[in-house]
């Protein structure tokens, strides 16, 4: 049967809630992982504790008590802050993960009842 022979009222139905949910649901996922790599939440998870931009100074041969200790702080202050910049990197991705699932959900909930929104509101101005 082709396109034009077909009733656009038995088309529709199909479309509306079956096909754009699907498609929209593919959309969906791809802003999901979009999100997971934006922000590499699987990386910065695995490299919590690695120096800062890999700033790391190497120990003094012999004895040096005084550059040893030096070493050991500005090795330790570069992870340190590395912890913590992760950390932050780490809480804004799993906040716009959060934001990007809810507002995928709330988007195709919204796409699905569009149909009964509209009709609901063409009843209300028709009776009230």
């Amino acid at each position: 049967m082709a396109i034009g022979d077909r009733n656009i009222l038995l088309i529709w139905p199909v479309w509306h809630f079956y096909e754009m949910p699907r498609f929209l649901f593919l959309v969906y996922k791809n802003y999901v992982l979009f999100a997971l790599n934006y922000f590499s939440l699987p990386l910065l998870l695995r490299s919590i504790f690695s120096p800062w931009r890999k700033y790391k100074w190497n120990y003094p041969k012999g004895f040096d008590l005084g550059g040893f200790f030096s070493t050991l702080v500005s090795n330790a202050f570069s992870r340190i802050v590395g912890f913590i910049m992760r950390i932050v990197l780490i809480i804004v991705g799993f906040l716009f993960q959060i934001f990007v699932i809810i507002s995928g959900f709330v988007l195709l909930l919204l796409w699905i009842f569009i149909p009964f929104i509209a009709l609901a509101g063409f009843l209300f101005s028709i009776f009230y």
